[in-house]
């Protein structure tokens, strides 16, 4: 038998949908899962595309399957068990053979995994979509020396989304680059999917709304500026019944959100970077307090229910709303990207990621290409005031200042739409209060301060 192009270890959902959509494009892969039974069905299950895909039952037999030198896709979950399979992998490849982890790794463990690589091949790869994505084409984000990505560019060009015809794949630079941008990727993610969130309480609690009925206005909205894939699954979810009771599905859903992580890693490796993206940090609080549904009940319970009924409040002032937040939950993602670039000397391509993220991942959305352009534009300035979106924030700012007031009037809360909307007035406001807050350093701590008038001295006449 021949032998094949690339292998892949991990058979689970993302794993299997990318083995078949890279042997669906041409290129046979032999595949190994650690239990065996797994390997076997996935074949069996793979119609027309299995006599591109080679199954295989040990770690040897997988890697004498593939061509010289190889190249290895890892999809197996982030953490000790990347660490532990790439120990059992090494002692049966060669000097030249490539392992690529294309899971979702924090992008600290990826670097450290390059270090320790030295000389022996290793990439680091985002890869987002979800399931849909890897089977049909993902939005792809490299990490690791050029050369490396360069050996395997055609084959993950060729198994991404296409935007246009241009290939949602890029090489973002060294070591654990392509995870960082993944990471901030999935902290976009968590902001938008709040701020919708946080939008269709608004409609359903403040204005009565039913399931079916929000769904429509999603739906209506992806057909102007809001058009993204989150507006768009969010009318479907909507308007879907549950197929055993007949109510409407969202109506059952339990109120308590999952995570995985990737955005909790966002926050804290902003914290590190004093990088402020305040409605990513606000949506990953909300997933947490999500998850408290007895305290929840007992807050209810003991301060009774908010005044949720809202009179009157136009579709049109919600969709606003939700464009400035929007333009501003990615303007922090990129502000942040831009930070660790600096960082970390990665010399992160900002427009080329706006590019990466136009089709196949969570966060596509209409915008981006006109972010492409800005970032192409000044790639260090802040998308808030890139003319563009000067404008539409402009025009949209204030719907999203009435639509926090109306949340916090009417007891609906709204962490990341109130936190974009804080966000937007302090980097409009040339001068702040944190002078307050260095008078009371120093008048505590004599940590000293700067002057506006020029006259020396860096302490307050407390300290005399």
């Amino acid at each position: 038998m021949s032998k094949t192009t690339i292998g892949l270890i991990g058979l689970g959902t993302m794993g299997a949908a990318l083995a078949s959509n890279i042997a669906e494009k041409g290129y046979p892969i032999a595949v190994w899962n650690r239990t065996g039974s797994v390997t076997t069905a996935f074949h069996a299950e793979s119609g027309a595309l299995a006599d591109s895909i080679v199954p295989t039952q040990s770690l040897q037999e997988f890697v004498d399957a593939i061509e010289t030198p190889r190249a290895i896709i890892l999809m197996v979950p982030a953490g000790d068990p990347v660490d532990q399979q790439i120990a059992a992998l090494r002692p049966l490849l060669g000097p030249d053979d490539l392992i690529i982890d294309a899971g979702n790794a924090n992008f600290r463990d990826t670097s450290r995994r390059a270090a320790e690589a030295g000389d022996l091949p290793f990439l680091g790869i985002g890869v987002s979509g979800g399931e849909e994505g890897a089977r049909f084409g993902p939005s792809i984000m490299g990490g690791g020396k050029r050369e490396y990505w360069d050996r395997v560019s055609h084959i993950l060009n060729a198994i991404s989304a296409k935007y246009q015809d241009t290939p949602c794949a890029t090489w973002m630079g060294e070591e654990g680059a392509g995870h960082f941008v993944k990471a901030v990727h999935n902290g976009i993610e968590y902001a938008d999917m709040q701020m919708i969130a946080e939008v269709y309480a608004v409609m359903r609690d403040g204005l009565g709304q039913d399931a079916a009925t929000i769904g429509k206005t999603f739906e209506g909205w992806n057909e102007g500026p809001l058009q993204s894939y989150l507006i768009e699954i969010s009318g479907k979810v909507a308007q879907a019944t549950d197929p055993d009771t007949g109510a409407p599905m969202l109506d059952i859903i339990e109120d308590a959100a999952g995570q995985k992580g990737t955005g909790r890693w966002t926050a804290i490796e902003a914290q590190h970077l004093a990088a402020p993206i305040p409605a990513i940090e606000a949506a990953v609080m909300a997933r947490n307090l999500s998850s408290r549904l007895a305290e929840r009940a007992a807050g209810e319970a003991l301060f009774g229910t908010a005044p949720t009924a809202i009179s009157d409040l136009p579709m049109e002032t919600l969709e606003s709303a939700m464009i400035a937040g929007k333009i501003l939950c990615y303007a922090q993602g990129f502000a942040m990207i831009e930070a660790a670039s600096e960082q970390f000397g990665w010399s992160l391509p900002l427009p080329d990621i706006a590019k990466v993220w136009r089709e196949g991942c969570i966060i596509r959305s209409a915008m981006l290409n006109d972010m492409a352009q800005a970032l192409a534009e000044n790639p260090g300035r802040n998308l808030m005031v890139a003319p563009a979106f000067a404008d539409l924030l402009k025009a949209h700012h204030g719907a999203l200042r009435q639509v926090v007031a109306l949340g916090a009037t009417h007891g609906i809360a709204m962490p990341a739409l109130a936190s974009g909307l804080a966000y937007f007035d302090t980097m409009r406001t040339a001068r702040g209060s944190a002078n307050m807050i260095q008078g009371q350093r120093d008048f505590f701590g004599a940590h000293g301060f700067k002057r506006i008038d020029g006259h020396p001295g860096t302490h307050g006449p407390w300290a005399m």
